[in-house]
């Protein structure tokens, strides 16, 4: 145990998108982008900002188009700022305001595509299909996710053989990287471990990042399995904020505060600013009247005050 622990990690923050999107409380675009903002200066280079979707469906994103016109200066920097679409309709209008890059998803599990998107696995990825053709034509660059890879809410187990299909339909879309998402918190250590070594039969480990949820509080553990796996990849949300609507009971993205401190304190460099964080953090937690998930930065404003 801890024999193959890498030197640096690369986290993708999903906050400002994954985090907000199935907030009640509609935030003003002006204190999305301050979000955003926050969270470059604590050391972020890429942050997930908005999703082109069905404002009548996910009414806090109803608001992309302005959000990423306010961050066009951000745009020409070397900030990656991604943007979920859902399909053609979603791409055309991002197209439309400069986004530079997006991401696309689908899911291992038949129900949770009907009762997410209202496709099957087939038709999710024939519709991805052709986002990736026009994404590709704009020069725009796609990153995908995967959904359910270590469980359902609806079917339990999912397939390892459907996950490498997926995987390789996305691939061969000419997305750069796989972000594999643990749905609904369920996955444990090892379960992590015997998926990555499959799919590391068939793909390089640098085209996959982590993405856990704290459900049932093993999203570090977790990390620490992937970690002794060879990933340097993460997704995290800062304060804890967001979770699956689709999901029961299935709220809350691992922190970055505590996937930060957690690899600092072992040696592990992320080129993140805790109390740069901290920062962010409290400022989108107070506009949403929540209190944080991350067990981290609780401890850390407990000692400030």
């Amino acid at each position: 145990m801890l024999k193959n622990i890498p030197k640096a990690i690369y986290i993708t923050e999903v906050g400002a998108r994954d985090g907000l999107q199935n907030e009640p409380q509609i935030i003003a675009t002006a204190d999305k982008v301050e979000f955003i903002h926050r969270l470059i200066a604590a050391g972020l280079k890429t942050i997930e900002a908005t999703s082109f979707v069905n404002p009548k469906k996910i009414p806090q994103m109803a608001d992309s188009s302005e959000l990423m016109e306010q961050c066009k200066e951000l745009l020409k920097s070397p900030i990656q700022l991604p943007c979920l679409v859902p399909n053609e309709m979603g791409l055309a209008t991002a197209v439309k305001v400069g986004v530079k890059e997006v991401a696309i998803f689908t899911a291992t599990s038949n129900t949770f595509n009907q009762k997410n998107i209202n496709a099957t696995i087939e038709q999710s990825l024939e519709r991805l299909t052709k986002v990736a053709k026009m994404a590709k034509e704009n020069n725009i660059s796609l990153r995908g996710y995967i959904s359910t890879v270590f469980g359902c809410p609806y079917e339990g187990e999912t397939s390892l053989q459907t996950l490498k299909l997926v995987a390789k339909s996305l691939q061969e879309m000419g997305v750069y990287e796989i972000s594999l998402g643990d749905t609904i918190g369920c996955a444990n250590p090892l379960q992590v471990q015997n998926i990555l070594k499959e799919l590391f039969v068939d793909f390089d480990k640098s085209f996959f990042s982590m993405h856990f949820h704290d459900t049932r509080g093993t999203a570090l553990a977790n990390v620490l399995a992937s970690l002794e796996m060879g990933m340097t990849k993460f997704d995290s949300s800062a304060g804890g904020l967001g979770g699956c609507p689709y999901a029961v009971g299935a709220t809350g993205n691992l922190a970055t505060e505590d996937l930060v401190y957690f690899c600092q304190s072992m040696g592990i460099e992320s080129g993140v600013n805790m109390q740069k964080l901290a920062h962010a953090s409290t400022f989108i937690l107070e506009k949403i009247n929540k209190l944080s998930t991350s067990k981290y930065l609780n401890a850390y404003l407990a000692r400030k005050k």
